[in-house]
């Protein structure tokens, strides 16, 4: 079984974590509402049943931290999780509050989970690192990623349920990859593609007509047509080359994609703005290819361009039901 932890929202993993945690530590261990938690995601105060083993397990108090990426491919070895020389780091950024809490007497082991990539010497290194920025000796402190989070899962196959991880209730979280192979063939090419000035794809729906039935903002949709639309001319130039069918086709599989996770995902009170921004910022959080400095102009422009022909978004009013 291989989870996908990056499609979780926070607060979803910290659910998970949680229930693992009952599982390892005892049902005694407490979740925190959302919001500042001080530097712990839950709580045990007791004896721990299995860790770190039966034979010796912990006695006191644990602080449990759960640290969530939606990103592909990420490992505690990332310069924003973890590095000695800086504190302005996902672990650096721990390290007073771990302090804070032995300091109240509030703290006498430490696990933290995240769902990234864990090797054996980085796992040291941190390890040894929170024990001498805290105090906290380093049998006291437990890292756990995804490798030993697959392990617990294999073992503990009903805690997903437990956690009621509907898939439903997942964020609106779409896959990077297609999008990626489209900017980077698009980006080498560009300076190669002709296209008639002002030949503006024709949308299914008037603009403003779309505009209104999806909620978009009359002042947000006039500054992505400013900045975006000459670059539907080019665009549709490149989808349309006979050399590109396949990289047509990928792009319809991607709009299928989005369109389906956008009307499942979406909340009632957004604005079409809020879908906008949440896929941009989520496509480069994910993908270092469509983050990268040149192609995160083509790849708004991508995105402003499946919706100005209404591949992604409605194009009629919802049916009222009585």
């Amino acid at each position: 079984m291989k989870y996908r932890y990056e499609d979780l929202s926070p607060t979803q993993f910290e659910e998970l974590i949680i229930f693992l945690c009952k599982r390892l530590l005892g049902a005694a261990v407490q979740g925190f509402a959302v919001g500042p938690d001080g530097g712990r995601d839950a709580k045990f105060v007791g004896t721990a049943q299995l860790i770190p083993s039966t034979a010796a397990p912990w006695g006191g108090t644990v602080i449990i931290q759960a640290k969530h990426t939606n990103g592909y491919n990420t490992s505690f070895s990332d310069k924003n999780f973890f590095s000695d020389a800086s504190q302005d780091t996902v672990i650096g950024k721990e390290i007073p509050r771990i302090k804070n809490l032995i300091e109240s007497g509030e703290l006498d082991h430490y696990m933290l989970f995240s769902n990234r990539r864990l090797t054996g010497g980085k796992e040291s290194e941190i390890r040894s690192y929170l024990s001498q920025e805290c105090g906290l000796p380093q049998e006291s402190i437990i890292l756990q990623g995804i490798e030993e989070l697959e392990r617990w899962m294999k073992k503990y196959p009903d805690i997903p349920e437990l956690a009621d991880l509907d898939p439903v209730d997942s964020p609106l979280i779409v896959s990077p990859e297609d999008l990626s192979e489209i900017i980077e063939a698009l980006s080498s090419e560009i300076d190669n593609i002709t296209a008639e000035p002002d030949s503006y794809p024709t949308p299914r729906i008037p603009y403003e007509e779309k505009n209104r039935i999806n909620k978009m903002t009359a002042e947000y949709a006039k500054e992505l047509r400013k900045q975006y639309l000459e670059d539907t001319v080019t665009i549709d130039a490149f989808l349309a080359a006979p050399e590109n069918d396949d990289l047509k086709q990928l792009y319809e599989s991607i709009t299928e994609e989005f369109n389906l996770k956008i009307i499942a995902h979406r909340k009632e009170y957004q604005t079409f703005d809020q879908v906008m921004n949440y896929l941009f910022d989520q496509l480069f959080s994910r993908d270092t290819v469509l983050r990268a400095k040149k192609n995160k102009r083509l790849t708004r422009a991508m995105l402003f361009y499946m919706y100005w022909i209404c591949d992604i978004g409605k194009e009629e009013e919802d049916a009222e039901t009585n």
